[in-house]
């Protein structure tokens, strides 16, 4: 109820900007029923047996979101892994930390010319982008959590004789968890952005290529309605990793006393 009671200011938005892009009449600031018309035109308006989808939301919205989570995934698989190993030795991550911090400065834009001239225009050039961005917030709460572990649960483990496999997925890895998932919440979001970013240069479909596509067409209401549907993508990705979250910690939330 209080969630709901908090989302009174949406309709008050979305009236005053029905209002005003009424009055102004301008076709790149059009009203929220003319974006929501033409979402509906564009990806929203198919047959029932395709979940209303149209051809246009198939070879562009679904490809989008494999890419998106293909490189989040990938990147939270090379995070946690490197994570686990440099946060259990302090020798091996002074070695590589120049090289972290090095890494996390550029800004994955600008390795787009690096990644078409090594891979050419196409899937790979746009994961390594989307991994690039994204591995640095796993791999740094990866390692702020495996060296937060309490030495009491390791040196339990010890005496009970786990091997250091056992060690790390019993014992370090349910500890880190939550930081963890924080990394990984922080990189779901930067790679929509990242999606968008590598498909707007050398892609050939996805939305952002239809967003750049709408750029060029002058077509004001489908800029908009690109840039609401990946609105409406990021909220919806974010409130379902939040519910898988809490299901996964719910031991966390209850050793802490958080509800």
């Amino acid at each position: 109820m209080k969630a709901l009671a908090r989302l009174w200011v949406v309709p008050v938005v979305l009236a005053v900007w029905e209002l005003a892009g009424r009055a102004v009449g301008d076709t790149d600031f059009p009203p929220p029923t003319t974006i929501a018309a033409r979402m509906r035109e564009l990806w929203f308006s198919g047959p029932p047996a395709c979940a209303f989808l149209t051809d246009d939301a198939i070879a562009n919205i679904l490809p989008s979101l494999g890419r998106m989570f293909g490189g989040w995934v990938l990147a939270a698989l090379i995070g946690i892994v490197a994570g686990l190993l440099l946060g259990r030795s302090r020798s091996a991550t002074d070695y590589v930390d120049p090289l972290i911090e090095f890494g996390r400065a550029i800004p994955p834009p600008l390795l787009l010319p690096v990644f078409l001239v090594l891979f050419k225009a196409g899937l790979t050039t746009q994961l390594a982008t989307i991994v690039f961005g994204v591995i640095w917030p796993v791999l740094l709460n990866t390692i702020d959590g495996v060296r937060s572990v309490d030495p009491t649960y390791t040196d339990t483990a010890t005496v009970f004789n786990l091997s250091r496999p056992q060690r790390l997925a019993l014992v370090v890895l349910p500890a880190a968890a939550p930081k963890i998932f924080a990394g990984l919440r922080l990189s779901l979001s930067l790679a929509l952005i990242l999606m968008v970013i590598s498909e707007l240069v050398g892609g050939t479909d996805g939305i952002g290529y239809q967003l750049l596509t709408a750029m060029r067409s002058f077509d004001g209401a489908g800029v908009w309605a690109a840039i609401a549907l990946l609105g409406v993508l990021g909220y919806g990705v974010n409130s379902l990793f939040v519910l898988a979250e809490r299901r996964m910690l719910v031991w966390h939330r209850q050793a802490t006393g958080n509800s």
